[in-house]
């Protein structure tokens, strides 16, 4: 059996393990594991992982017009294979139809399904597989925008009434494309050091401590956890930043730490508590932020183990994610309307948890990178319902200070502000989706 090549292993390995074991891309792509790989290797394997998770229903439909069989009834490491090849014919014109045909063909033999590989190259060889030209056209329906978009109709739905047409063709079209790398500089020559590592940046586009990765490599730098930068998205940075000063502070929900390390930098006098539920996850924060006034706990934010009161609380709950799609194009294939509902329990309990902890005239801020309406607007205002000794703050007061400190460099202030609340949306900023919410504990004369 001809070898398969490292990048179309590897790629093919971390495909299999998302669609078995539900891990995520984003963690297995960087795993120790892979290290090893050129750079060239990292670069295909990466392209052909996140391209085949995409635009998984495209090529899904490309194959079953070609296939004897129903899709369905397809064993995974031969779609797998399938869809692999089907993307390498679609999106990389640099790699030549019979390579990608060949080696899907001998990575069905070197999963075990040798019987396969006669169906698998009649299926490739059948299909009308050209490159994919740029789309002209502009859907006007959700089921030709899902289609086109490689999303789930019922998702495109939702976002329709939400947000409209045009901002779900551009969450759609946002989604599809690789995201920019952002950073955010902890130390003031940071830049500095980036550059004589040969990477190039560029500012970034919300906060002037941001900046976006150009060229270059800062994955493979040794300056990055508690260095002196952070790969962080810059709407998280945002919500980060907009938590405020405290003497103490409590990160709900932790791991894996960026909002952590950002409110311990801001607050180098006050105590931090950051709180994450898995053991195994609080101690790789431990490891990726380790800020002399961190105290991390492992604990169930629904049932926090504290009896102190705190001056200011990060609620950035767990969530469906449909914020960033961009980086998890996975989530769109796993998740289900029912899950929302779910979701917004847990949502509901971390906040009502995190609500009874803070002091009087402390301030909770409440996150999500979800787009959606049950986790964002509902779960907040299900929880003023029920407690009446909080108020919800306008986040345009507090943009607008962060943009006199000089903080904010978004010219654009009313874009982010749905009502009283941060909303940003793909493809009409340059970063996830993100919701927040500020929420203000009441002095006992007011």
């Amino acid at each position: 059996m001809i070898s398969v090549s490292p990048a179309r292993a590897a790629a093919f390995d971390i495909l299999l393990r998302i669609e078995e074991q539900d891990a995520y891309a984003s963690e297995l792509l960087h795993a120790a594991h892979y290290k090893k790989l050129s750079s060239a290797d990292r670069g295909l394997m990466t392209e052909l992982v996140m391209g085949v998770l995409r635009w998984r229903s495209v090529l899904d439909g490309t194959i079953s017009q070609a296939s004897s069989q129903k899709i369905q009834r397809l064993d995974r490491e031969v779609l797998t294979a399938l869809r692999m090849a089907v993307y390498q014919m679609r999106w990389l014109e640099r790699i030549p139809a019979r390579a990608a045909i060949h080696e899907s063909v001998e990575l069905v033999k070197r999963a075990h399904k040798r019987s396969a590989a006669p169906f698998v190259n009649a299926v490739l060889r059948k299909s009308d597989v050209k490159p994919r030209p740029p789309s002209t056209s502009e859907a006007g329906s959700p089921k030709e925008l899902a289609s086109q978009y490689a999303h789930p109709e019922w998702l495109v739905e939702r976002w329709i009434k939400e947000f409209g047409i045009e901002s779900t063709r551009l969450i759609c079209q946002h989604d599809q494309e690789i995201p920019p790398t952002t950073i955010r500089l902890r130390v003031q020559d940071a830049e500095r050091q980036l550059q004589e590592k040969g990477i190039r940046l560029s500012p970034g586009l919300l906060l002037r401590s941001a900046r976006r990765m150009e060229s270059g490599d800062v994955i493979q730098t040794q300056i990055r956890g508690e260095g002196p930068i952070r790969i962080q998205d810059e709407a998280s940075q945002l919500v980060a930043t907009l938590v405020g000063t405290g003497s103490r502070i409590l990160d709900c929900c932790a791991a894996p730490g960026g909002k952590t390390s950002i409110l311990a930098d801001r607050n180098p006098n006050g105590r931090l508590i950051a709180a994450e539920l898995h053991l195994h996850r609080a101690r790789l924060l431990r490891t990726l932020v380790r800020a002399a006034n961190v105290t991390v706990v492992a604990a169930d934010a629904r049932q926090l183990p504290l009896r102190t009161e705190f001056d200011r609380v990060l609620a950035d709950v767990p969530c469906s994610g449909t914020g960033t799609l961009a980086r998890n194009p996975e989530i769109k294939w796993r998740l289900k309307p029912e899950d929302l509902q779910d979701l917004q329990a847990r949502q509901r309990a971390i906040l009502t948890s995190a609500l009874s902890r803070v002091a009087s005239g402390g301030r909770l801020v409440y996150s999500t990178c979800s787009l959606e309406q049950e986790e964002n607007e509902s779960v907040v205002e299900q929880a003023l319902a029920q407690d009446k000794s909080f108020r919800l703050l306008g986040c345009r007061q507090e943009l607008e200070r962060l943009e006199e400190q000089g903080e904010l460099v978004w010219k654009d202030l009313g874009s982010l502000i749905r009502g009283r609340y941060l909303r940003t949306i793909p493809g009409r900023h340059p970063c996830d989706g993100f919701f927040t919410a500020i929420l203000e504990r009441k002095a006992p004369s007011d």
